[in-house]
């Protein structure tokens, strides 16, 4: 006598994940510009622009789900 052949479930088919949100301070850079500041203790201001990394997302470009 032979064993009985089991039939397997058929998967669902997943649906694709959504794309994460885009960083609302970088626009999904994960870089903003900050303004160079100059001085021991008054920190002046100047004119110059500089990279710096977006605190919000910390870099990924993702919006935080928090």
């Amino acid at each position: 006598m032979t064993a009985a052949k089991k039939t397997t479930a058929r998967r669902k088919a997943t649906a694709p994940k959504p794309e994460p949100a885009v960083c609302p301070d970088c626009d999904g850079k994960g870089e903003i510009t900050e303004t160079v500041q100059v001085g021991g203790r008054k920190k002046r201001l100047t004119d110059d622009q500089q990279a710096a990394l977006c605190v919000t997302c910390w870099g990924s470009g993702e919006a935080p789900t928090d």
